[in-house]
This record gives structure tokens, C-alpha cells and sequence, in this order.
């Protein structure tokens, strides 16, 4: 572990009304990541919509999602990042062991912190995702912070 801390921050995605990888991260092989920070926003309109189920799992394989890009909160950092990471989810990955599960009100957010030396680590070459069940569809935003 080099130290090096970033985030992996999506664009307004859409819930659908159905279960839905937002965000994955991906740790290199070999090269295991700490997860310390997470934050979720929806977008909701009406105040009486149920809550929505959101969680972060591990996840062994990659689904079908687009490429997201994630950048180094320290621009001055010499070293180039390893991990990767996917959003949009149009065919589920397979889903592990829940790490983390929150009901969240539509027109709310909720973010995550790690207590003080538990961050969630993703081993070398291991995935880390958060999905949500809505039953109706929001858009949201989802952001990861953590360390390679």
C-alpha cells in the first residue's frame, strides 16, 4: 500500500425499480484497496415513496457495467492508481457477503464512514460494490473513498 487515496464518484444514475449495481470497485491483482467512505444521494420527489435498500457487497464477477474512471484526491501524488471501477449496472454482477445495508427516504442521503482502523478492505484483484432497490425510480449518486 503506496497511501494513496482516492474516489470513485458516479453522475446521476438512474434506480430503475429493481435490485441495481450503482458503483463497483475493482482492486488490482495482488494490489488490495481499504474502503473508508461512502456516500449516497437520491434525487425523489414525493415524501410518501418507501425507502430504499441500499447495500455494499462483495461481488465476485464484473456484470456488464460502463468504465468509471477514479481520481487520486492528492493530484500531486507520483504514483498512478490501480484500482478500477464500473457504474450503471445492465446486468447484475454475482453479489457475496453484505457488508453494509441502509434504508434511505428518496428525497434523503446517507453516508458511511469506516470507525477508526475497520475499513472495508477489497482484496488484491477483489470487487466492492453498493446497489439499490427502489420501488420507484430515482436518480442518485454514489461516491467511494478509499486507499491503494
Amino acid at each position: 500500500m503506496a497511501g494513496v487515496r482516492f474516489a470513485a464518484v458516479t453522475a446521476e444514475v438512474s434506480t430503475g425499480t429493481s435490485v441495481k449495481t450503482i458503483v463497483q470497485v475493482v482492486a488490482a491483482s495482488n494490489h488490495r484497496i481499504l474502503i473508508d467512505r461512502a456516500t449516497v444521494t437520491f434525487q425523489g420527489t414525493s415524501t410518501t415513496d418507501a425507502p430504499i435498500l441500499v447495500e455494499m457487497l462483495r461481488q465476485s464477477t464484473a456484470g456488464t457495467m460502463s468504465s468509471l474512471t477514479p481520481v487520486k484526491l492528492n493530484s500531486a501524488d507520483d504514483e498512478t492508481l490501480q484500482v478500477t471501477a464500473r457504474h450503471t449496472a445492465t446486468a447484475e454482477p454475482t453479489a457475496g457477503d453484505v457488508l453494509e445495508s441502509f434504508l434511505v427516504h428518496p428525497q434523503g442521503g446517507k453516508e458511511w464512514l469506516a470507525p477508526f482502523g475497520r475499513a472495508i478492505v477489497v482484496p488484491g484483484g477483489g470487487r466492492l460494490g453498493v446497489r439499490v432497490t427502489a420501488g420507484v425510480s430515482v436518480d442518485c449518486v454514489v461516491s467511494l473513498h478509499g486507499e491503494e
